[in-house]
């Protein structure tokens, strides 16, 4: 994403602290962006409510889904989006810049197996995703917070892992990558605690071709950070 954010826990009603992944916040439009929520986000949007959503409802087919969490400027779920028609995708942002930029494109493309959830992201999948039927999730780029202090704001953390993992199919997928080589190493160590997942490739994996190069990544890559993929996947249950 490479957009600085905050992030806030709240408290269960046990007394512990949860995570949660970001603070909404708003910004100024473009007048197409403002046009794209008038003309296009009550079909290309998914209001946040406390029940679990029925995707064969949502997208009027029982095409695998797949669950992009901080989509950005919403560069990477458009080219993947267009070039895999047979997945529906949902994407979470809360920036409402990029969500209305991706909204537009939606819209204006007609994209019919993508929708859009303007929320944190947390929330949204204690919430409204049910266990077990999420075909990946995709995360591209997360904040990498680099000083120490701020290690605890990172995204990818065990109790988050073992929420995608929950949400999983067999075999299902969660598809990190990063520019930050120690954040990437936090990711490889989370997974491997994660009982439910296993590392196909033992460590980074091999990139995806499908994965487009973002204006973030190319930035990275200008300052000779490493792209490090992260790709590891839901194990079969067994009786």
């Amino acid at each position: 994403m490479g957009i600085d954010t905050d992030r806030v826990d709240s408290i269960t009603e046990d007394g512990r602290r949860a995570v949660k992944s970001f603070v909404l916040r708003g910004s100024r439009l473009a007048t197409y962006q403002k046009e794209a929520l008038d003309r296009y986000a009550n079909e290309y949007t998914i209001p946040v409510t406390h029940d679990m959503l029925n995707f064969h409802t949502v997208f009027g087919n029982d095409h695998p889904v797949i669950i992009e969490i901080g989509f950005g400027m919403g560069t990477s779920t458009h080219r993947i989006a267009s070039l895999m028609p047979e997945y529906n995708y949902i994407g979470i942002e809360v920036f409402l810049n990029g969500f209305t930029k991706l909204l537009h494109t939606v819209g204006t493309e007609q994209m019919n197996h993508v929708r859009l959830i303007r929320f944190d992201a947390v929330e949204v999948l204690n919430s409204m995703v049910k266990d077990g039927s999420v075909a990946g999730f995709h995360i591209f780029f997360p904040d990498p917070w680099p000083k120490k202090r701020h290690h605890k704001r990172r995204l990818i953390q065990e109790p988050f892992a073992q929420l995608l993992a929950s949400k999983l199919k067999d075999r299902g997928y969660i598809y990190c990558v990063t520019d930050w080589e120690p954040y990437a190493e936090q990711m490889l160590a989370v997974f491997q605690h994660t009982p439910s997942l296993y590392n196909p490739h033992g460590g980074y994996a091999p990139p995806r071709s499908w994965r487009p190069t973002t204006s973030f990544e190319r930035k990275g890559i200008e300052k000779h950070h490493p792209i490090n993929e992260v790709w590891v996947e839901k194990q079969t249950s067994t009786l």
